[in-house]
């Protein structure tokens, strides 16, 4: 240990920053709605052996599967200053549309770590514009494929080659590109500043003092043999429920989750790799840190995550894995806090637990966009669970997602898209002392013929509140006027309106008892 107190505030907040300025480099040159808007994107720095030194406060699911991205590029044996892409689920990926890139970064004629920017693209092909397809039975229904590579012209020109709109993927990797090199940059500037063995040795402290703050935190759980099941709501291609079963013990400073008893592996694409799952876990433990205590790979050595291969949370190449990054952590996130709740562990109540995941796409001009083809992807926010002190916050993504919405005017701008009505839906937050937040009221009407994708839970089992409150309001997808499936995929006409409805937070604590709910 090298670093007093303030030296490891100082330098938690030195590394902290270059992340901060990865993003904001991302999200201030793309040019898609979803990145720049809704800033569905993620950054991170690494060091050399692979492991987080710090993050930018952005998408929980990305960023707490980053590592195995990381991990793959290295199998490569990247030199100084190479840059590497991959989207692929089984080899470093969460799902096909997030598109990854890892610079090497040069420091010193030598290796000094990696910078790592990951981003939601609206279009990576497959066999619906948006490539978030419901009821896709095979990953190669959802788009192109791209295995850890090195980042070069004839990569990228093959990966623009297979999208529907090129033009736009070129100009959001690019902005990626930017950002990673920021990420390089700002490694460079710290080693400058403080010595390169400085720079190193204060990366390991940070790392050692967030696993070391997150097993102090550990110890004083009283958590063994905490059990829960949860479900999804069918796959796309079977509406039969799908659990998911955790049990949690927390021993000698270590969380582990394990799922066995989970579903096998299912028809549709609500399936999700083992890091996916490692992430939705580490989140949750996050949440149960305090706020001063760094989000480093330090925590992550004091998580172990276990599922029988194959299965729901573990799936195998070439199950589909659209669904599984948005809605299947969410679910996997709710189970965790489930079983803590019932173990008498001080959590909130279930959130929404959904991203309700909505694409469109078509052809022709719209306003702005690229002449052929155009697509738009959004998640939509609802109601987070109360906590034991205080209400939910209304109208807000909850649990792994962490994005903003895109604005009426931006969306009606780039798409022939109007919204008809954008509220809080009153009365959807569970009753308690403590209320569940509000879910929304969003409802879109086509201006021309399209194809619209919905991936949404939380349609038939509500969102639990804890100690005795009411749950949150279920959700509702409805296509003029008739009530859809969670996850069905649709073709629009001018004219149509598709109304989304999002579930609102449980409660937490009776009712009876007063107080604000």
């Amino acid at each position: 240990m090298t670093l007093d107190a303030v030296g490891l505030e100082v330098m938690g907040h030195a590394f902290a920053s270059i992340a901060e300025e990865m993003g904001l480099v991302l999200i201030h040159s793309a040019v898609s709605p979803n990145i720049r808007e809704r800033r569905d994107c993620s950054a991170a720095l690494f060091d050399a052996d692979g492991e987080m030194i710090a993050q930018a406060a952005h998408i929980p699911v990305h960023l707490g599967a980053l590592a195995e991205a990381v991990a793959a590029v290295r199998a490569l044996e990247p030199e100084p200053g190479e840059l590497f892409v991959l989207n692929d689920p089984y080899a470093g990926g969460s799902h096909l549309p997030d598109l990854t890139l890892v610079g090497a970064i040069a420091v010193e004629q030598g290796l000094g770590g990696y910078s790592v920017v990951r981003a939601h693209h609206s279009d990576v092909g497959g066999v619906q514009a948006g490539s978030m397809p419901a009821g896709a039975r095979e990953i190669f229904a959802e788009g192109v494929i791209v295995p850890p590579l090195r980042l070069t012209r004839e990569v990228e020109r093959f990966l623009l080659a297979n999208v529907r709109t090129p033009a736009a993927r070129a100009a959001d990797l690019a902005a990626q590109r930017a950002a990673v090199a920021r990420g390089a940059e700002g490694l460079r500037a710290l080693a400058a500043r403080y010595g390169w063995a400085a720079t190193q040795a204060a990366a390991r402290d940070l790392l050692d003092y967030g696993e070391r703050r997150t097993r102090a935190v550990l110890r004083g759980l009283d958590a063994a043999g905490l059990t829960a099941t949860d479900w999804l709501e069918g796959d796309g291609v079977d509406e039969r429920d799908l659990p998911i079963t955790v049990r949690i013990d927390v021993r000698d400073g270590t969380f582990h989750a394990d799922f066995t008893g989970t579903a096998a592996a299912a028809r549709g694409n609500v399936n999700c790799p083992l890091a996916v799952t490692r992430s939705a876990v580490l989140f949750v433990v996050r949440t149960l840190l305090p706020d001063d205590v760094p989000t480093n790979g330090g925590v992550q050595r004091a998580v172990r995550v276990s599922a029988p291969a194959g299965c729901l949370v573990n799936a195998r190449s070439p199950s589909a894995v659209a669904a599984g990054n948005v809605e299947t952590s969410q679910r996997i996130a709710d189970t965790v806090m489930l079983a803590l709740a019932q173990g008498g562990v001080a959590v909130p109540a279930q959130g929404q637990g959904t991203m309700n995941n909505v694409t469109f796409g078509g052809g022709g001009r719209a306003g702005g966009g690229e002449r052929g083809a155009w697509t738009y992807y959004e998640t939509i926010g609802g109601g987070q669970g109360a906590s034991p002190n205080a209400p939910g916050p209304s109208g807000v993504h909850v649990g792994m997602s962490n994005t903003r919405n895109t604005p009426v005017e931006v969306l009606e701008l780039e798409c022939p898209l109007r919204v008809c009505c954008y509220a809080l839906r009153p009365g959807s937050g569970g009753a308690g002392t403590w209320a569940g937040g509000a879910g929304v009221i969003r409802e879109f009407e086509a201006l021309a013929p399209m194809e619209v994708s919905v991936l949404a839970e939380r349609r038939r089992h509500a969102p639990r509140g804890t100690r005795g409150a009411a749950a949150g309001m279920v959700g509702r997808t409805v296509l003029n006027g008739a009530v859809l499936a969670s996850k069905v995929t649709a073709r629009l006409e001018p004219g149509d309106v598709l109304r989304l409805e999002t579930p609102g937070g449980g409660g937490s604590g009776p009712p009876q008892q007063g107080g604000t709910g």
